[in-house]
């Protein structure tokens, strides 16, 4: 129009409603392969580094941009998609939990937690025999070390004998050197898997046992009540609770007998008379005289009898 009327360019945008600035304006160029190529730098390198970072990096290197800018571009990158990092976990066998052959072959060792009535905490040592899943030791006490439990595995041994394996996870009582060195020419210490709880699990399926019947079940109002209670369950658990037989555990259980029944019936025994004796310990009774461990009946005096919710 300007050309062929030979208008002036005021009148002719005035004529078509538009401002005279719209024939001078000269499109700017973003300049965003600048911060774009610092973007694809930063996240090639640096790939836990979020938009924050990689902002104030871009301006430590002299280039003076706003963080709207660089925001902008960040997103048409698609650099604010969460990444997916591929763990990279070294190669683990797979190892299945072997049922032993004969009573005394392996043993799986465990710990766990509880507490008072008055909020005060313990711990428990628990040893039991794979073979028949018999209660070896149960350790109630505030404080567990790892001398303490080479205390409780020589007692153990002077008892039954050492084994051949010991199983256990990966607890700082177990990787001790204190365990190690006693075990060291006479035992295997066997490590289970790191976040494989099921390749321990006799042990692991006996500790629900034991909180199911004992620590949830009642409260306690001093460590002496826990231990006379559990002595006291450890003779029923090994002597009166069959194991009842999992069709989904095929050749994985005890056919419905005790622990007890189950080593005269099927266990190797080098001196059977010694399968009708318990572990040599005794509790004091509230009377305070020795009561013999297979003679100690499940004293609901002795423990308070408040059931837990």
């Amino acid at each position: 129009m300007i050309e062929t009327h030979s208008a002036s360019v005021r009148k002719a945008c005035k004529l078509l409603g538009t401002f005279p600035s719209v024939f001078k304006y000269n499109h700017k160029k973003k300049g965003d392969e600048l911060v774009q190529s610092q973007l694809e730098n930063l996240a090639s390198c640096n790939t836990s580094w979020g938009f924050w970072k990689m902002y104030n990096r871009i301006r430590n290197l002299g280039l003076v941009v706003n963080h709207k800018k660089v925001y902008r571009i960040y997103t048409q990158m698609k650099l604010n998609m969460r990444r997916k990092y591929k763990k990279r976990l070294p190669a683990r066998i797979k190892q299945g939990l072997a049922q032993p052959l004969h009573h005394n072959y392996t043993w799986s060792m465990d710990f766990m937690h509880d507490g008072l009535d008055n909020g005060k905490s313990f711990r428990s040592f628990n040893v039991i025999d794979d073979f028949n899943r018999e209660i070896l030791n149960i350790t109630i006490d505030t404080s567990l070390t790892s001398e303490r439990i080479v205390r409780e595995l020589e007692k153990l041994v002077d008892w039954r004998g050492y084994p051949e394996i010991i199983r256990v996870d990966n607890g700082p009582e177990f990787i001790a050197q204190a365990l190690e060195k006693w075990c060291s020419g006479k035992v295997i210490l066997q490590f289970i898997q790191k976040g494989k709880p099921q390749q321990n699990g006799y042990v692991e399926r006996f500790n629900r046992t034991f909180r199911e019947d004992v620590l949830d079940k009642f409260t306690f109002e001093s460590l002496k009540e826990v231990r006379i209670y559990t002595q006291a369950w450890m003779w029923m658990y090994n002597n009166e609770r069959p194991h009842v037989e999992d069709p989904a555990l095929s050749g994985d259980s005890l056919m419905n007998l005790t622990p007890t029944a189950f080593l005269l019936k099927y266990g190797k025994l080098h001196h059977p008379h010694k399968a009708q004796a318990e572990f040599p310990t005794t509790c004091p009774d509230l009377s305070g005289s020795p009561v013999a461990l297979c003679a100690c009946p499940v004293n609901q005096s002795s423990v308070s009898t408040t059931v837990r919710m």
